[in-house]
């Protein structure tokens, strides 16, 4: 992986509705993020956060909740990403709730020419404003990414799509919504649900996955969302799913992807202090981005 390491937070919590994850950026640093990184001799810029301009009144009714908002500060991200990798930086993103995978990949996708991602998460987040429950748009910014939505969301940063259906793997799903599974379907995406972990185990998920990513993409996004963990290892996520995935099986996840070499941007999403004991899931997650940058017992 490349040594150098821009680092960039995303307060962003009108994604969803449930406040407390506009603090994970800050969670993630207090957790210590930025020494962790350093420890393992990686040289961190951090940029600090997004300014997110919140709404006179938040968006509760309509089919893309507070869409103008998530749209500006996605848009910034975007801008932020595509100048570091520019600058031949490694892109870490801190969320925020995951509509800010939009800008993510958005800024990422137009320096390579097969973006893969690994989607790790209990949700596919591949809703659309005709398809979702809630109008939340944090479970939609991969159907928006493969250019399947509403225009504005599909079109930030002036193209679509980001990615390519046949370049996704979601890893640890367990909460669909039924145009999910559809889309899922008609798309032919990767998935790997908790079903297939359990059967499986983690190692060979892992294998599999970076066999079939590393034949097809010129670079691998990670986008990690801790509510793919199970609550009772991950409580301070706002949509926490029972029989998650596992501490010890993430860690090695991520310790396969560091052997791989193939990730080359991450975002961590979705930690929620409000919700957490003692900033339990920022911990977690931190010791999680350090088996992804190389850290060994031995």
């Amino acid at each position: 992986m490349k040594r150098n390491i821009s680092l960039i937070g995303v307060p962003m919590d009108l994604g969803q509705s449930r406040r407390g994850v506009d603090m994970g950026p800050s969670a993630l640093r207090y957790a210590g993020a930025i020494e962790k990184l350093e420890s393992l001799t990686y040289n961190v810029h951090d940029l600090g956060d997004i300014p997110i301009n919140r709404p006179a009144q938040v968006d509760d009714q309509s089919k893309l909740k507070n869409v103008e908002q998530v749209i500006e500060a996605n848009e910034k991200l975007a801008q932020m990403v595509d100048d570091e990798i520019q600058k031949d930086q490694f892109p870490v993103i801190l969320g925020g709730d995951h509509s800010i995978a939009i800008g993510s990949l958005a800024g990422i996708a137009k320096h390579y020419t097969n973006l893969g991602v690994i989607w790790y998460d209990a949700h596919g987040d591949l809703n659309t404003s005709e398809t979702s429950p809630s109008g939340n748009i944090h479970g939609m910014p991969l159907a928006a990414s493969l250019g399947i939505g509403h225009e504005k969301l599909t079109n930030l940063f002036g193209y679509a799509p980001k990615i390519k259906p046949e370049n996704i793997v979601i890893v640890g799903a367990r909460s669909l919504d039924p145009g999910e599974r559809e889309l899922i379907r008609e798309k032919g995406i990767k998935v790997y649900t908790m079903h297939e972990i359990d059967r499986m185990g983690m190692s060979a998920v892992m294998e599999e996955t970076i066999s079939y990513l590393k034949e097809r993409t010129d670079g691998v996004h990670l986008s990690l969302d801790l509510d793919g963990l199970d609550p009772s290892e991950a409580p301070g996520v706002g949509t926490p799913v029972l029989g998650g995935m596992t501490y010890r099986e993430s860690h090695l996840a991520m310790e396969m992807l560091a052997e791989s070499e193939l990730i080359t941007s991450l975002e961590v999403v979705e930690v929620n202090p409000i919700l957490d004991e003692k900033n339990k899931t920022a911990t977690l997650a931190v010791g999680l981005m350090g088996s992804l940058f190389g850290e060994k017992l031995k």
